[in-house]
């Protein structure tokens, strides 16, 4: 008993001293400390050691090869600790190991999400690509949005979403063995980003964001940073953050936002935040949209709505909104996290009402409108049209040569139209149509199958030439060999829809006299003996000066 007595107070004495020898390195490791938001008192340096607590049956050496580098030695680490035997290290005594002995690795991010336009700019090359979901983001790599937005997931877990027109540089990404530690250094050079940084461990952890005129220190917080030429804001909305001018940073506590100003040698002023507005609510499942997301007038002239992908993080949407309500659309199925919050005179976000929904969109099946069930039809390209019975559907039209639609010869592109063109023209025979439905992007219905005959049709007609002569203008257009006349139309807009002239030809020229300094247009298209005929050719334009 006197004997571990007198080790422990060994502990503590070489504890002291190590402590008094250390502190010329804090300023490298530390995480800046602040005052609460208001006060002026200089932030507490902590200690760059970091206490491991043993685990039941975890033996020293085990220890100290999980933790430390590789040119630390297992008798160093005892020796700092004042340990002769280390047989008698056991459960629930703690280690004191200075954080420059651990295992340092580089630990690379993840992009989690990307909407839009967004790129990775190299730091070993320079070079520039896209950025797309599952890329790894390295140290001393750049991620440069412009219309888009990004969602990056660090080793440790925490969260960082880039705003569109935003710069941000990961100047570090480092993690202490298997401690659990981290040092994350990033840099936003322009634009806006909102994280949610996991809670680092007392000691040695370290999230640090800097921008061009302020530090943002972080210990496991949600917050947001926008930063333009000479100013810099951050909103807190949970926990604190330690936010100033490089060496004169001051704790923020949730609820605040402040802003750091280049002018005046960093000048900083601290404002509390708006409150969460009070969002009326809304069924926990939505089964159809649009629908109106509104709240209770807080006095607040706009306010700022973003949607988030409760499964990746990723930033669905963000809107600025006049009034007391705001339109959700065009969102798959799916679980959202929906932030509600009024925007301050300098226009920034005060803390957020949370809404947590479920899109769950049912697709319905479509009514089938036209061709009519068995009509034969004389084009290769016929037009097929159908009426949706849901909201926010979209739709393809299915065509084969069996019911079954074991064998697809056709179809058309996704679209949230009511009508479309197969996607390759159809020889002549009989096939099988249908329309396929979708809403919620997993959601499907197929609607009832119909017959179609084609019984075949005639090249369209294409204008080779156009000769001017005097006040008469001479159209050349191609022979198509199964044609026995072709039939010509004149107007006097591109559309056609006001026909000035038509006629039969049998021949592939015709002469046309019209008025000088008006414009006209002419189309053509083949007929045959029996019901066949082509689609109307593109037009030409005429212009008799």
């Amino acid at each position: 008993m006197i004997q571990r007595s007198t080790r422990i107070l060994a502990h503590i004495i070489l504890l002291l001293g190590n402590l008094w020898l250390a502190l010329p390195a804090q300023a490298e490791l530390s995480i800046t400390h602040g005052s609460q938001a208001g006060s002026g008192a200089a932030e507490s340096v902590p200690v760059p050691e970091w206490s491991y607590t043993v685990r039941p049956g975890e033996s020293f050496n085990e220890i100290a090869d999980a933790l430390l580098a590789s040119n630390v030695s297992a008798s160093r680490l005892l020796q700092h600790n004042g340990i002769d035997n280390p047989a008698t290290v056991s459960s629930g005594d703690s280690l004191r190991i200075p954080l420059s002995w651990l295992q340092r690795q580089p630990d690379p991010a993840r992009v989690r999400s990307v909407v839009g336009q967004v790129q990775l700019i190299s730091g070993n090359t320079g070079n520039k690509r896209p950025l797309t979901d599952d890329m790894l983001v390295r140290v001393g790599d750049e991620i440069l949005s412009h219309n888009g937005t990004a969602t990056v997931e660090l080793a440790d877990g925490s969260v960082v979403r880039i705003s569109p027109d935003s710069r941000l540089a990961f100047n570090r990404l480092t993690q202490y063995g298997k401690s659990g530690m981290v040092d994350t250094r990033l840099r936003l050079d322009r634009g806006e980003i909102e994280t949610q940084v996991k809670p680092v461990i007392e000691g040695g952890s370290r999230f640090e964001i800097e921008t061009p005129s302020a530090v943002a220190a972080v210990r496991g917080t949600m917050f947001t940073l926008k930063t333009a030429p000479g100013k810099t804001d951050l909103r807190v909305t949970e926990g604190e953050v330690s936010f100033g001018p490089p060496g004169k940073t001051r704790r923020i506590p949730a609820g605040y936002s402040a802003s750091v100003s280049a002018v005046g040698v960093g000048n900083m002023s601290i404002r509390q935040l708006p409150p969460a507005p009070a969002i009326n609510p809304l069924p926990p499942q939505l089964k159809q949209l649009p629908v109106k997301l509104s709240w209770q007038p807080n006095g607040a002239s706009a306010h700022r709505v973003d949607i988030f992908d409760a499964e990746t993080g990723r930033w669905m949407d963000s809107s600025r909104v006049s009034g007391d309500s705001f339109n959700i659309d065009l969102l798959d199925n799916g679980r959202y996290d929906i932030h509600l919050a009024a925007l301050d005179s300098n226009g920034i976000a005060g803390m957020p009402g949370i809404l947590n929904v479920e899109v769950d969109l049912q697709a319905r099946t479509a009514t089938l409108e036209q061709p009519e069930a068995g009509e034969s039809v004389n084009d290769d390209m016929p037009e097929f049209r159908w009426q949706f019975q849901g909201e926010n559907e979209v739709a393809r039209v299915e065509i084969a040569e069996d019911r079954d639609f074991g064998n697809l010869v056709a179809t058309s592109e996704w679209a949230p139209d009511q009508s479309a063109l197969p996607s390759r023209p159809l020889s002549p025979g009989q096939y099988y149509w249908r329309v396929v439905t979708e809403a919620g992007g997993n959601s499907v219905a197929t609607s009832e199958t119909r017959s179609l005959v084609v019984n075949g049709t005639l090249p369209p007609v294409r204008i080779i030439s156009v000769n001017y002569v005097d006040s008469q203008v001479r159209v050349f257009w191609q022979n198509v060999d199964t044609a026995t006349e072709y039939r010509l139309q004149l107007s006097e807009e591109p559309s056609f829809n006001n026909i000035i002239k038509e006629a039969t030809l049998s021949d592939t020229t015709a002469a046309l006299r019209l008025i000088p300094g008006r414009r006209y247009f002419v189309r053509l298209k083949a007929l045959s003996d029996g019901p066949l005929e082509s689609r109307w050719g593109p037009g030409r334009e005429l212009f008799l000066e």
